[in-house]
């Protein structure tokens, strides 16, 4: 049972999304080994992993382009024990792959997706298949475009913390077909492996880039500071640290997991004339708020210019 599932081009991102997937289906597989029910097991909030059907993948190809890349690959593969070890590290074989593949997802730069997929018969080796691709930038509309009609094409956006399943992917929505329910089923399992998933309008995509794609490298600016923050007032460097990482995971948790409101986390620990208001007021003198939703602002500006003709 099962699929074969392909990389196209397996970058840091792909890395990442074939790691989760094998990572999640080898804890099944132990589940099992020792008698556990073969059912969906929630291990993090919004995160599953996969019972083995025909919905989750049995095969795995991932490709590159270049040899010394390969071998990279297959050493980090390898390293990850279980299912990792049978993944297939394809060098220059692009057409090779996807004409072996059941459902593609496409993870090349956005500026080669053009190049990749006008290769010599590749439009007709993803005939009638599932292309997903995670290109920040490159439209549905030039997707189709460049792959047959019965190609059936997804955008999705997931983050780097998938690597360790606690990713955060938005799906665009499925256009209505004979295979709309099978295809929700893959993206699923594939992406809720790895994470939280969503389905929303292809037209929120370059905010849910910068928000979520480009949102770990701000989270961690703030992490940072709030450490050296720590270090300044005489904390040890790896406590500091430590106690920034846990107390923004900490955070995040009660709104994931309680559905509280930050506003409402906020003001519970803000007491009349306390260390936290007064800690709040010094991050207002800098503008923290504005300057945070402005960046969030010329992310998704420049995510919308990825991948468009003449942009870099």
């Amino acid at each position: 049972m099962g699929y074969s599932l392909c990389i196209l081009g397996c970058g840091t991102m792909g890395i990442a999304i074939l790691s989760g997937v094998i990572d999640s289906l080898d804890a099944i597989s132990a589940k099992l080994s020792n008698g556990g029910a073969p059912k969906w097991e929630s291990h993090t909030p919004g995160t599953l992993t996969p019972v083995p059907d025909a919905s989750v993948p049995s095969r795995f190809l991932a490709c590159v382009s270049r040899e010394d890349s390969s071998q990279k690959l297959r050493k980090i593969f390898s390293s990850l024990g279980g299912l990792g070890s049978s993944v297939e590290v394809l060098a220059s074989k692009n057409l090779e792959a996807v004409q072996a593949a059941d459902v593609v997802i496409l993870c090349c730069k956005p500026q080669l997706a053009y190049t990749i997929l006008s290769e010599s018969g590749i439009k007709e080796a993803l005939d009638g298949k599932l292309l997903i691709s995670i290109l920040a930038g490159i439209t549905m509309r030039q997707l189709t475009d460049w792959v047959l009609p019965t190609t059936r094409v997804v955008r999705a956006m997931p983050n780097t913390p998938c690597k360790i399943r606690e990713g955060m992917t938005v799906v665009s929505n499925l256009v209505p077909s004979a295979h709309e329910e099978t295809d929700r089923a893959v993206i699923l399992k594939i992406f809720s492996s790895i994470g939280r998933c969503r389905f929303l309008e292809e037209k929120h995509f370059d905010a849910c880039t910068a928000l979520s794609g480009s949102g770990p490298a701000f989270a961690c600016i703030f992490m940072e500071a709030m450490a050296d923050g720590g270090v300044m007032m005489g904390l040890p460097r790896a406590e500091a640290l430590e106690l920034a990482a846990q107390t923004l995971q900490g955070a995040a948790r009660m709104v994931l997991q309680g559905g509280a409101h930050p506003a409402q986390i906020k003001d519970s620990v803000t007491t009349p004339g306390g260390c936290t208001i007064a800690g709040l007021l010094a991050l207002e003198d800098g503008r923290v708020r504005s300057t945070i939703a402005r960046g969030i602002q010329i992310a998704t500006e420049r995510a919308s210019e990825l991948g468009q003709p003449g942009k870099k």
